[in-house]
């Protein structure tokens, strides 16, 4: 095989050491490996950085091992071209299995031009991906803490739950001061109750009911405090990426708020995954594919096995399947419309995650184009062959027992 880089490194990645393969072309020809062995502190990754300058290394390849790469890849960034590699991708061939071994592999594929980097992103976007998956780990904490509240409830029997739609907005928190202040009167209680809420005074007199004890209100009590103090960390990270949120992906935000069911923290997930720069993706299908929003591939001897859908970027995928299920409540819009035509026939998951992947699509060409949404309206599968569908539901009328005359719609004066 052809030789791409005449001095290149292969490095295999732990927790406390890094051994590093070099493979550089003599004089004659003929390729000279050189093996050493690194620990993962920043002294001697400074002193890697160094020895491969000093061999004139040029190309440098690693696994993505956890997060043990991050260190490696901010300290050699800028000095050498780098691929991130799927370990997938750079499976070892059977036999012994060492590190010297797996770093001698990487580098000998790396030297080949055998290797597909991964995408990385420029530091920016890392530290801002940082900060939204941050938020969305605390998010996902106070919903457990949430549910915890509701299992503390349901012990006490009360069954607040059963007749407000959220414990924990401005009404049901108002109940649960009271509640932890001792408070045990249910008619008192329902009093509490704001806005639409008040129409269910009577349910509330029924379900704060209950057999409230002092173990209980400490378990709320305690668990009250934990919902707050996550809402004042998620409070604190939306202030700093709106801080850190550089300014063409500000204007991003708001262009991709446009489309139904994406708001502006959701758009800011996306971003974070995505970035602004759609020229690393060649099509909206390569973007899918990285994504894994898209349906599988697998076929052997000519019969298609499975469509499931790969792993990918869980975190993209989790936001943009929630943004489907909000597009897909939408009124009168194009994606509402498309949710609906699936849902009936894959059922409502499958339809999500189809839904998702438009999404995505529009997303892709929104960023690339840096246009804004057009809406194509709820009509759009009917506008597409209106002489079918006209068939379609005669014949279904037909089949109901009816007699179907069509006359064209006179035009109004």
């Amino acid at each position: 095989m052809d030789i791409l880089y005449t001095s290149c490194a292969g490095l295999d990645v732990h927790k406390d050491s890094v051994v590093a393969c070099v493979r550089r072309l003599d004089s004659k020809g003929k390729v000279r490996p050189q093996t050493r062995t690194f620990g993962t502190m920043t002294g001697p990754l400074l002193e890697l950085a160094d020895w491969l300058a000093e061999l004139g290394v040029t190309h440098v390849a690693m696994e993505s091992t956890g997060v043990y790469w991050k260190p490696i890849w901010n300290l050699l960034e800028g000095l050498f071209e780098i691929l991130l590699v799927n370990a997938r991708h750079i499976k070892q061939v059977p036999g012994r299995k060492t590190d010297v071994k797996d770093a001698e592999w990487i580098a000998q594929l790396l030297q080949h031009g055998l290797l597909r980097g991964s995408f990385v992103p420029a530091t920016p976007q890392r530290e801002l991906r940082e900060l939204t998956r941050q938020r969305r780990q605390l998010i996902q904490a106070k919903a457990s803490v949430a549910n915890r509240i509701q299992k503390v409830l349901e012990d006490a029997n009360i069954k607040l739950g059963s007749v407000a739609s959220d414990v924990l907005g401005v009404s049901g928190r108002d109940m649960l001061r009271a509640i932890i202040a001792g408070e045990d009167d249910p008619q008192v209680l329902a009093e509490m109750a704001r806005r639409k809420l008040r129409d269910k005074i009577p349910q509330l007199r029924l379900a704060l009911h209950g057999r409230v004890t002092a173990h209980h209100r400490f378990l709320l009590q305690l668990l009250l405090e934990e919902v707050e103090q996550h809402e004042a960390w998620v409070a604190r990270l939306s202030e700093r990426i709106a801080q850190v949120l550089p300014a063409p992906f500000a204007e991003a935000v708001q262009r991709l708020a446009t489309i139904p069911g994406i708001d502006a923290r959701a758009a800011e997930n996306i971003l974070a995954e995505t970035g602004i720069d759609m020229s690393q993706f060649p099509s909206d299908g390569h973007l899918s594919s990285w994504t894994a929003i898209c349906a599988g591939n697998h076929e052997s001897a000519g019969k298609r096995q499975s469509g499931r859908t790969a792993k990918g970027n869980r975190w993209l995928r989790a936001t943009l399947v929630q943004c489907a299920w909000a597009a897909s409540h939408t009124k009168g819009t194009y994606l509402a419309a498309q949710y609906r035509r699936l849902a009936g026939r894959r059922g409502k998951k499958r339809a999500l995650v189809a839904l998702a992947h438009t999404l995505l699509v529009i997303i892709y060409h929104v960023l690339k184009e840096r246009t804004t949404y057009h809406e194509l309206g709820p009509d759009y599968f009917d506008r597409l062959d209106t002489e079918r569908l006209t068939r379609t539901l005669v014949r279904r009328l037909e089949r109901l027992g009816h007699k179907v005359t069509l006359q064209p719609q006179q035009p109004a004066a």
